[in-house]
């Protein structure tokens, strides 16, 4: 999935200032589970969708700032949300960073 690849590309330049990789991972099983209510869905895809679009409040080039609105955009979101995200979600999310190490 693009958008799935995108995220984890994204996510992998963010790791080195953030544990978001795994939630972020979990964030995004979350808002793909069918079973998600739809406001949880739409909060964690409107995240997600900053959060691996270029064009931001902080550009992700700016060293030791970059990825820091976008982290915590995608900390709020996954905060409001977190009693919708399973830990089948979480999961799944560590085996794709395995796979994708």
């Amino acid at each position: 999935n693009e958008v799935r690849e995108k995220f984890g590309r994204t996510a992998k330049k963010a790791a080195r200032q953030s544990p978001v990789r795994e939630e972020g991972g979990a964030a995004y099983d979350c808002a793909m589970d069918k079973n998600t209510p739809l406001r949880a869905e739409g909060i964690l895809r409107a995240a997600l969708g900053y959060f691996v679009l270029t064009g931001d409040v902080t550009p992700d080039f700016v060293l030791g700032l970059g990825f820091t609105d976008d982290i915590a955009v995608l900390t709020a979101a996954i905060t409001a949300v977190s009693a919708h995200i399973t830990p089948a979600h979480r999961q799944a999310a560590r085996y794709a960073i395995a796979d994708n190490c």
